[in-house]
């Protein structure tokens, strides 16, 4: 999977699963531009802020012309409903769905033949702990996101979506129980998202679009009863 001279969006890019996929990238030769709300050596910018959006896509546009790859991998904030107010829901989505979906808009008359765009949803797009609404509901959208813009780019655009499980942007290596409840055997790492990331912008998937893929190491496969395999279910108290 070579991607020399080809143009990759990254937001969120600044550190975790987006720092390692632009650095995947720019190992097999891509030219990445990186969004991030923290300061460094890349486009400093508010996902949240229609015109930084809009100066980002000018720049990348005016250096780089067209773009093959995006990868929409900004972190939306992460609150629930007993502490979340309107304004920070709505910024959560902000930043997880309708940045995405701006860029695609802003991006629409500069992607390449062959163009992929990547959205990260995570797990949670599927189940839920509680006071997790503005993640898990953003979540939720860019994973719906996907299949509507693989619709609408039919034929120029391939559009998928990676749902991430317990990703450990550390590196850190897990024992016991924490390992032992994926099927893998294993808490993920950055680089088993960036792997993917890669493969689905890559021509290898040239026939996969419009789909959601689940990197968990299968805990969301696994059925959870009360009193298996000593898990009780504890109700806090009143």
């Amino acid at each position: 999977m070579t991607f020399q001279n080809k143009v990759v969006v990254v937001t969120g890019g600044a550190q975790g699963i987006g720092k390692c996929c632009a650095e995947c990238f720019e190992r097999e030769g891509a030219i990445v531009h990186v969004i991030d709300i923290q300061q460094g050596p890349w486009f400093v910018g508010d996902l949240a802020s229609k015109a930084d959006l809009e100066r980002f896509a000018t720049e990348v546009i005016a250096k780089s012309g067209l773009v093959d790859v995006i990868v929409n991998n900004a972190m939306p904030l992460f609150k629930g409903i007993d502490e979340c107010t309107y304004e920070e829901f709505a910024y959560a989505q902000a930043v997880g769905v309708v940045a995405p979906f701006y860029l695609a808009k802003l991006f629409k008359d500069h992607f390449a033949e062959g163009a992929s765009i990547i959205n990260i949803s995570s797990s949670r797009d599927r189940m839920s702990q509680p006071q997790t609404e503005s993640y898990t509901a953003a979540k939720g959208g860019i994973a719906s996101l996907t299949h509507a813009l693989a619709a609408s780019f039919a034929g120029r655009v391939r559009v998928n979506s990676i749902s991430p499980g317990w990703i450990d942007t550390s590196f850190k290596d897990y024992s016991g129980p924490d390992a032992a409840q994926h099927f893998a055997g294993r808490v993920g790492n950055p680089l088993d998202i960036a792997n993917m990331v890669l493969f689905l912008a890559s021509d290898k998937a040239g026939f996969i679009t419009g789909e959601n893929i689940c990197i968990d190491g299968g805990m969301t496969k696994q059925m959870i009863y009360h009193n298996d395999f000593g898990w009780k279910l504890e109700k806090p108290e009143e």
